[in-house]
């Protein structure tokens, strides 16, 4: 497998590309912020990046859900000493196909790579039990001042998906933006406003006269 290793601490970065090396797997860059790994993925297209949180410039999440607009056949799987709940939400959120701390010993950490290159998801059970608990949770209605979230390009493709065009390939034609950027900014709609799907989007700007302001 070929694999973008991505934080910011070079020491960390040596052991782990000496771990996956000695594995059989094919380490094709590193980076040590977001926005190198934005560049490299783009130039290398590994199969799969190992992407930390807490960087400088561009932090992990960001880069992974601006990736998976980029780069939609790259898994990114988080690796990150982060315990936090909403964090490994977010990654989810974002895109990553997995999310693993750095405190798994080897042959965990191998096994579970080896799921997210099948495309599985790869997190421990006790991760992902929270991960299931917290979506079976009843999404909460979104409040009035949520639509105010949005930037300029995503009410602009909201205002088109209530004039009635929704598929993505419209979209992207009516905004010369590609499928994938529009993908992102439908996601980013979705997820600003709590809501499931395009229907829902569209029936709650009606409600609320979004494309109207």
């Amino acid at each position: 497998m070929r694999i973008l290793i991505a934080d910011d601490h070079s020491l960390f970065r040596d052991g782990l590309r000496s771990l996956l090396n000695a594995q059989g797997h094919d380490v094709v860059g590193e980076a040590r912020n977001g926005k190198e790994a934005l560049v490299l993925a783009k130039e290398l297209q590994p199969d799969l990046v190992l992407m930390d949180v807490s960087m400088p410039e561009l932090d992990g999440i960001e880069a992974t859900r601006q990736l998976m607009a980029d780069v939609p056949g790259v898994k990114v799987v988080i690796l990150t000493a982060s315990e936090d709940d909403v964090t490994l939400f977010d990654a989810i959120k974002a895109g990553a196909q997995g999310y693993l701390q750095k405190n798994l010993e080897a042959d965990d950490f191998f096994a579970l790579l080896d799921r997210a290159a099948a495309g599985e998801p790869a997190m421990t059970p006790a991760l992902a039990k929270r991960l299931l608990q917290e979506f079976a949770k009843p999404l909460p209605k979104p409040a009035a001042e949520e639509e105010e979230v949005l930037t300029p390009r995503e009410r602009g493709v909201l205002e088109l998906m209530v004039a009635g065009v929704t598929s993505n390939r419209k979209l992207a034609k009516e905004l010369d933006l590609s499928e994938n950027t529009v993908k992102f900014h439908v996601r980013n709609i979705l997820d600003k406003l709590r809501l499931h799907d395009r229907a829902q989007v569209v029936g709650y700007a009606l409600r609320k006269k979004m494309a109207d302001k």
